[in-house]
């Protein structure tokens, strides 16, 4: 049995689910809300290209280094988005929470910081995580903002990291929450739930 098994994980608004082809139809249909694909500074699969993003997450899977999840709304019970444990490292005990996107019509609503909050539950109380990594391109300022809001910390920015599909350079911001950090950071996201959008 390796560390990182698949699961399933409910929250009370979505349900993460261990990423299935099954999934392949209402993952087009959500990533065809809002063309989330055409936003340069992030790298979210094409309609076209969903069926072989499922199966390159499928391998990394099979390969040890990622567990790939749907997020389904619990209300509809479709796929609404994707997310990932990826950057397997199970000796030291780390993971990084990442590859994520959602529908246009569910973003800043309850669906991302729950699904956080079951991410990272599951990765601090199940795997013992000494810690979580977060990474996102310097120019996404949505994801930094979301990020930091969840209680992340900024660790740096890897300089010219990688390229975007555009060709130009990426800087890579790395968050991190450490294990001593995850009881104030779970309190956190708990009120985040219960209190209304925007405060």
């Amino acid at each position: 049995m390796s560390w990182l098994e698949p699961v399933t994980l409910t929250g009370k608004y979505a349900t993460l689910e261990p990423l299935r082809s099954a999934h392949h139809g209402d993952l087009v249909t959500a990533v065809r809300d809002g063309d989330l694909w055409n936003l340069w500074y992030t790298n979210v699969p094409e309609p076209e290209a969903m069926k072989s993003e499922i199966e390159r997450r499928l391998d990394l899977q099979a390969n040890g280094s990622m567990l790939p999840f749907a997020i389904c709304e619990n209300i509809t019970g479709s796929a609404v988005g994707m997310t990932t444990y990826m950057n397997v490292d199970a000796s030291n005990r780390r993971v990084e929470i990442g590859s994520t996107w959602y529908r246009r019509r569910v973003q800043r609503t309850a669906i991302n910081t729950e699904c956080k909050l079951m991410l990272l539950t599951h990765a601090f109380e199940s795997l013992n995580c000494i810690a979580v990594e977060f990474r996102t391109g310097f120019f996404n300022q949505p994801s930094r903002k979301s990020i930091e809001r969840l209680g992340a910390k900024l660790d740096g920015i890897l300089r010219c990291h990688q390229f975007y599909k555009n060709g130009t350079l990426r800087d890579t911001c790395v968050y991190t929450v450490i294990a001593q950090e995850w009881p104030g950071v779970k309190a956190h996201l708990k009120w985040l739930l219960t209190k209304p959008r925007g405060v």
